[in-house]
């Protein structure tokens, strides 16, 4: 686009903006994906006077500890693309926290007056619209101009961010974003923040050797260096409960997590054991048994993410019932656990295609159902479906 250009585009947005309402016609001139955000925006409460994102409490947070391992492979990469495209660089977590940053001194002032640097905070009901948060909610590429952001102090910036997809689980992990004055836009920009993804995907592949990943929501499974093992239904509840206690179990203590008071003689436990280790490949040790493999899964990015107080991405990564036909009593304990934590978390949730992409997930998930009625405006059809749903 030519200067001109830039500047027509910048003024269409701030003359949208100024109508602080958005018939039809305007609603053509923005991308569905930016007026979505902008609505959610304005009913977030978000203080008029806030100019930087929130900074981030020191404590431990676990949620994002395979995404910064995977750039130990590849900072001085990103590094030098930051400083050489005379833009700001940054990678979020999937609550939008930024985890890792690298400046341009062309740059490096504005990103720390903002706050967009590692601790920042860029959820979407914290400072508004914002490609970063936007990328994480469309699971898209995105790009946000101008005054496009919500936050006036960031209304000179353009960002372009991309998703990072897992390798091997293809969930998300996080998001890298490229940020720049509006006056550089280049749409080729949003290639580079794409390739920049690339490069962190290819770290993690690195990283990720001798990884086991297991899936325990809707249809178990276990990935082992990138392929799909053939194990039994007790075989995947053992690896899980394995997952679950990092720290290692006795044969006595897996048989009682495992069986409980069923009849199971420990020589089954054992020959159960032996197979999977020749399946593993000696990445599984004894005395105590524990995994020696990088282990990840879905089940444990759930309950980080909880943790963490990322309740939008607690309930994406739950797409079924934890190990629904488990007769594991420690397995079922935690699984009753898990569903307490969430429910709690549903009633803290505020985006209404999330809570409604979990109802289609669980039919049954009342508490869902009944935070829909509180968020949902009366007038709307669907708050009278739900309502009924309710009273059924």
């Amino acid at each position: 686009m030519t200067k001109q250009e830039l500047i027509q585009k910048r003024h269409n947005i701030d003359r949208l903006r100024e109508n602080n309402s958005l018939s039809p016609n305007h609603a053509e001139q923005l991308e569905e994906s930016i007026l979505s955000s902008w609505q959610r925006s304005s009913h977030a409460k978000i203080p008029k006077d806030r100019l930087a994102a929130p900074l981030k409490d020191e404590k431990t947070d676990t949620s994002s500890l395979t995404l910064t391992r995977a750039l130990e492979h590849c900072a001085e990469n990103l590094k030098h693309i930051a400083e050489q495209s005379s833009m700001v660089l940054a990678v979020g977590d999937i609550g939008s926290t930024i985890i890792w940053s690298a400046s341009s001194p062309q740059m490096r002032s504005a990103a720390e007056s903002v706050h967009f640097i590692e601790g920042g905070q860029w959820r979407e009901e914290l400072v508004g619209t914002n490609a970063l948060a936007l990328s994480l909610k469309t699971q898209q590429s995105s790009c946000v101009f101008s005054s496009e952001h919500y936050m006036p102090s960031i209304h000179d910036w353009v960002c372009y961010a991309a998703p990072i997809i897992d390798p091997y689980s293809k969930q998300i992990l996080g998001v890298i974003d490229l940020s720049t004055t509006w006056q550089k836009h280049n749409s080729l920009a949003l290639l580079a923040a794409e390739r920049c993804a690339t490069i962190i995907q290819s770290a993690l592949l690195e990283y990720q050797k001798q990884t086991l990943f297991i899936r325990a929501f809707s249809v178990p499974q276990v990935l082992f260096n990138g392929r799909v093992l053939v194990l039994t239904p007790r075989q995947i509840e053992i690896l899980t409960i394995l997952a679950l206690c990092p720290q290692g179990l006795s044969l006595d203590t897996l048989h009682q997590a495992l069986y409980g008071e069923r009849k199971v003689s420990m020589g089954t436990l054992k020959a159960e054991m032996s197979q999977l280790r020749d399946v593993l490949g000696g990445m599984l040790g004894s005395r105590p048994y524990r995994l020696l493999a990088h282990v990840e899964a879905d089940f444990l990015l759930t309950e980080q993410s909880l943790d963490a107080g990322y309740v939008d991405s607690a309930l994406k990564l739950c797409t079924g019932v934890f190990l629904a036909k488990t007769e594991s009593p420690f397995l079922c304990a935690w699984r009753d656990c898990l569903e307490s934590r969430l429910s709690d978390a549903i009633f803290k949730a505020n985006e209404t295609d999330v809570l409604l992409k979990h109802v289609a997930h669980f039919p049954e998930a009342i508490d869902a159902v009944e935070r829909l009625i509180e968020l949902i405006p009366k007038t709307h059809p669907i708050h009278h479906k739900y309502l009924k749903y309710k009273n059924i």
